[in-house]
């Protein structure tokens, strides 16, 4: 699911996924993104890819559901557009909007 904030927030962009609850990953590969996990698991979590142009930055917000799997399996088990995902994505926007 894709969330646009009318704002550019650069810099602060750790400080202010940290607010939400949000972590860098633990070995970046040069894509801004930020999880956060929804037990004491590294799985199920929220993952998100931000991207940051002059005028606004995209959140693309999805729900990991296990573990990505490589070989015969699928690659990738994420929910893009569940109730999760979309009460996730309003509790981002509600505080993204609020941050002076």
């Amino acid at each position: 699911m894709k969330l646009r904030i009318n704002r550019v927030f650069g810099s602060q962009l750790l400080a202010i996924m940290r607010k939400c609850g949000y972590s860098p990953p633990k070995n970046p590969r040069g894509e801004i993104n930020f999880t956060r996990r929804l037990g004491s698991y590294d799985y199920p979590h929220f993952h998100v890819y931000i991207y940051e142009n002059e005028k606004d930055t995209v959140f693309n917000l999805h729900l990991d559901q296990k573990k990505p799997s490589y070989g015969t399996h699928t690659a990738h088990s994420g929910d893009y557009d569940s109730v999760e995902v979309r009460r996730e994505a309003e509790r981002l926007q509600y505080i993204l909007q609020r941050i002076k």
